[in-house]
C-alpha cells in the first residue's frame, strides 16, 4: 500500500476533513491534497506529526507493517 492511500484511509476512518489535517500540519488544504493524492512527497516532519496525531507508528503510515502499532507516551514503539 502506498503512503498516500494509507493517510487518506486514516483520515476517512477518523471522519476528518483534509482541512483539519492541513491545520494539524500547518499547511494549506491544497498542499495536503497533493500529499494525499500522491502528487507531492510528504516531508518527514509532517509524517511524524501525522503518526503522532493518529497515534500510530511511522512504519504503519509508510506501509512497512500491516497493522497499526500505538505509540507510547514518549513517541516511540
Amino acid at each position: 500500500m502506498y503512503l498516500y492511500q494509507r493517510i487518506r484511509d486514516m483520515r476517512e476512518d477518523s471522519d476528518k476533513k483534509q482541512e483539519e489535517l492541513a491545520i494539524v500540519l500547518g499547511i494549506t488544504r491544497q498542499q495536503y491534497h497533493l500529499y494525499e493524492s500522491g502528487k507531492r512527497e510528504i516531508p518527514v516532519h509532517h509524517l511524524i506529526k501525522l503518526a503522532k496525531f493518529y497515534n500510530v507508528s511511522v512504519d504503519y503510515l509508510l506501509g512497512l507493517i500491516s497493522f497499526p502499532e500505538a505509540l507510547n507516551r514518549h513517541g516511540s514503539k
